[in-house]
């Protein structure tokens, strides 16, 4: 069953700048209704976009925890990708889900933002598969963008999968962890289903000192997700995108092996563009602007008020 969501935009308070707003609306995107929903101090500040993770874990229930103060600067955009959050309960995906897919909401939806607040280009942040995304959004249109802000970005999947898998099973060894290494036997990368998925992430949340998923939840997750995220893996940014035409800074957590920290590195000292900037988050793992999200804010701000 559709169902129809109202448009919502709460006009609170008129200053100098602009108006303070808050809200969200069901918008026209790839062929479906799409949610977004927005927050800012400045009606006229510049737009930021948050691409979420996943694939498929909407970020809008927990986003003030990393944009309570960007939202004195900026017009904060955040999107329920399809197949996510509300935009999932608006309407399915009539359409398989594929990276083309994805690439081409991302740019309508940044092109609405751009007529919605009469701005040329926006300021654009991605996490994880979010971070994957907003490259492949900087490679297709960077005449879109201010300026993109990859954190954990997926920048050679496979590969981070397969490095992480090493250094999992030479502590493993190390420890002589019998069940560890039996698991992690299992793992072939890229991953053939569900299983190897979760041994996969056990120990690799293991490794970072993070959140273990429940085998059920990666089961779950599979059944939706699993062919996209293979998909989005198998692309090399090294050999994809080894130029990009906007400035890029990469926010990358010190013990991330999920995407792994040296390959983000490395794209960073690879790539060429007109400016580019890599941060180190010194204390967190694959979620740095949840960690550390002081941090955070205050590198996006300082960017932008040096732009």
């Amino acid at each position: 069953m559709w169902i129809r969501a109202a448009v919502i935009l709460i006009l609170m308070v008129h200053t100098l700048q602009g108006a303070v707003i808050k809200g969200g609306e069901a918008i026209d995107i790839g062929g479906i209704k799409q949610w977004i929903s927005f927050e800012g101090e400045d009606s006229n500040a510049p737009v930021l976009l948050f691409l979420h993770g996943g694939p498929g874990n909407s970020a809008i229930s927990y986003s003030g925890r990393f944009t309570n103060e960007l939202k004195k600067h900026f017009i904060v955009v955040l999107w329920d990708q399809r197949e996510s959050g509300q935009t999932l309960s608006l309407n399915k995906s009539p359409q398989p889900l594929t990276v083309s897919i994805f690439v081409k909401d991302a740019i309508e939806v940044i092109e609405y933002l751009s007529a919605k607040y009469k701005q040329k280009k926006i300021y654009l942040a991605g996490h994880s598969w979010g971070g994957y995304l907003g490259l492949r959004v900087a490679a297709a249109r960077p005449d879109l963008l201010t300026g993109y802000f990859a954190i954990s970005p997926m920048i050679n999947q496979l590969e981070s999968e397969r490095l992480s898998l090493e250094v999992m099973k030479e502590k493993a060894t190390h420890k002589n962890n019998a069940v560890q290494l039996t698991e992690l036997g299992n793992v072939k990368v890229p991953f053939e289903n569900s299983e190897q998925l979760f041994y996969h992430r056990k120990w690799v949340s293991k490794l970072m000192n993070s959140t273990t998923p429940t085998r059920t939840k990666v089961d779950q997750w599979s059944v939706t997700w699993l062919s996209l995220f293979i998909e989005g893996s198998e692309t090399n940014f090294f050999e994809f995108a080894p130029v990009l035409d906007c400035p890029i800074y990469f926010l990358i957590g010190r013990n991330d092996y999920q995407t792994h920290f040296k390959l983000a590195e490395s794209y960073y000292e690879k790539v060429i563009c007109k400016r580019k900037e890599l941060y180190w988050f010194t204390h967190s793992a694959h979620n740095p602007h949840l960690t550390e999200s002081v941090k955070f804010q205050n590198i996006i701000i300082d960017i932008k008020n040096k732009n």
